[in-house]
């Protein structure tokens, strides 16, 4: 049996939960591929993978800030009106808790956020949001079951 390591493709079913339950589940979907290495899963993620046989199983218990690193304050910014009205629909309304996406600033790619406040002094539009990964600072559950290796 094929066993994974760095650089490795693989096949797999994997779910991410935090305190307040699931974040990522793919075993009520399709698997997700990946490859070792590529920084598609956190560092401390991956490590875990290493040395795993093809057709394993495992759940991973990650102290809280291992797998997404602790919460930076820094990562929470507010966001002009201004420049929400230039990236989508000026009436888009949005909503605390709400995931928005904006494009990097190549335009090649987008990152995420999650609203935590709408509106500012002199502002309505603008909103803070965080751009902390959601588990970030947070103790994670990480089950895993390999379903293939190349």
């Amino acid at each position: 049996m094929a066993i994974v390591q760095q650089g490795s493709f693989l096949t797999l079913h994997y779910r991410l939960a935090g305190p307040a339950g699931d974040v990522i589940n793919t075993f009520e979907d399709k698997p997700a591929t990946l490859t070792l290495g590529n920084s598609e899963l956190s560092p401390a993620l991956e490590a875990r993978l290493i040395g795993m046989q093809e057709g394993a199983r495992a759940t991973f218990e990650l102290a809280a800030g291992e797998a997404f690193g602790e919460r930076n304050p820094e990562m929470q910014q507010w966001v002009p009106g201004k420049l929400l009205d230039a990236l989508a629909d000026p009436d888009e309304q949005y909503h605390v808790g709400e995931v928005v996406e904006f494009p990097t600033p190549d335009g090649h790619g987008t990152y995420a956020g999650a609203v935590v406040r709408v509106g500012s002094e002199g502002d309505a539009r603008a909103m803070l949001v965080d751009f902390n990964h959601p588990l970030a600072g947070r103790a994670v559950s990480f089950e895993v079951y390999v379903i293939g290796v190349l």
